[in-house]
């Protein structure tokens, strides 16, 4: 029997590291679970207005978007716990380092296996929060995290964040083939 809950949930929710640089071409990154992909070719994300990485969003209309891995999930925390606003170089205390990306105007973290590429397309104002909606324009991926070409989520090490237990889960493992394992019902 299923019981009833006033609230429901969506999960999993990937743990997105958004990467931005300010005016004086600091970088910056945050931890954001609000996020998904918009057909092929997009993305949206919605942040605190607060966030320093919204104002160099805004200030910029370029970032990226990193994946957390499980390996580096402490750090991946530490980006979303503290603010850029109140701590300085807060990618140089948990470890990361950063190249800037050739496609966009923002920093990609180094540590971090599988990162896209992002230009702003829109911003919207809703529901007490900012609404970013982006264009991927590129991606790039270590290929150590590679399977014929392609990212491989397994060998990525890829976490998502589980809203239910407050904490982070890691993605491991292929349960099936999508849009082929459901066949055998016809």
């Amino acid at each position: 029997m299923k019981l009833s809950f006033e609230k429901g949930f969506f999960a999993p929710l990937p743990v997105l590291i958004i990467g931005t640089y300010d005016a004086n071409g600091t970088p910056d990154a945050m931890n954001a679970a609000w996020g998904g992909q918009i057909g092929m070719t997009q993305i949206s994300v919605s942040l605190s207005s607060s966030h320093k990485t919204t104002a160099n969003i805004r200030l910029n209309r370029e970032f990226t978007v990193a994946f957390a891995t499980a390996e580096q999930i402490a750090a991946c925390d530490y980006v979303g716990v503290v603010s850029g606003n109140n701590v300085e170089n807060k990618l140089e205390k948990c470890g990361f380092t950063v190249t800037k990306s050739d496609k966009v105007n923002a920093p990609i973290i180094d540590q971090l296996p599988a990162v896209i590429e992002c230009r702003v397309l829109d911003i919207q104002e809703e529901f007490g929060e900012t609404r970013v909606v982006a264009e991927v324009v590129g991606m790039k991926a270590d290929e150590s995290v590679l399977t014929d070409g392609k990212v491989d989520y397994a060998k990525a090490g890829f976490a998502v964040y589980d809203t239910v237990s407050k904490c982070y889960r890691a993605v491991v493992g292929n349960v099936g083939a999508a849009r082929s394992i459901g066949r055998k019902f016809e």
